[in-house]
């Protein structure tokens, strides 16, 4: 059975939503056969990315950058991870105050070093999340969930 890992960093209300957001897309009913894994990313492990056959990541942007959470995760199994992992589907969220350009360009940095392939838009907002920002989360955890489905078909 496919595996999505979450990694996610929710210090807020904000986060929180586009989170749960995202789990409710990815574990929809129609969605069948696909192992959701939801993992807080300071507590992520480089085996929890080596069992899985696609990511979704979840940050704020914070002082123009991913979150030192997300960070963490990446420094703990960007080299573990590297050559397992190639070409594996990935999509995001990024959520900020006022401005998300530096979160995204560091994720997407990181994730081009990785080799892994963005299966999905990236879903970015600054502000309030409005119901179209959670419809668009649930979107990407849909997608990314059904990508992993047709793949274990």
């Amino acid at each position: 059975m496919p595996t999505l890992l979450i990694v996610h960093h929710t210090p807020s209300p904000n986060c929180q939503a586009l989170f749960e957001a995202v789990v409710s897309g990815a574990t929809t009913p129609e969605i069948e056969n696909v192992r959701v894994v939801r993992r807080a990313a300071l507590s992520a492990a480089a085996s929890d990315v080596l069992a899985a056959d696609g990511y979704l990541l979840g940050t704020p942007a914070n002082l123009g950058y991913m979150s030192g959470a997300l960070k963490h995760f990446f420094d703990q199994v960007y080299y573990p991870c590297l050559d397992e992992t190639r070409g594996r589907p990935f999509g995001y969220y990024v959520h900020g105050g006022n401005d998300v350009t530096g979160a995204v360009r560091a994720v997407e940095s990181v994730t081009t070093g990785l080799g892994w392939k963005r299966a999905a838009d990236a879903v970015t907002m600054t502000g309030e999340p409005t119901k179209d920002d959670i419809e668009a989360c649930w979107e990407l955890g849909a997608t990314l969930a059904a990508r992993l489905m047709e793949a274990g078909s």
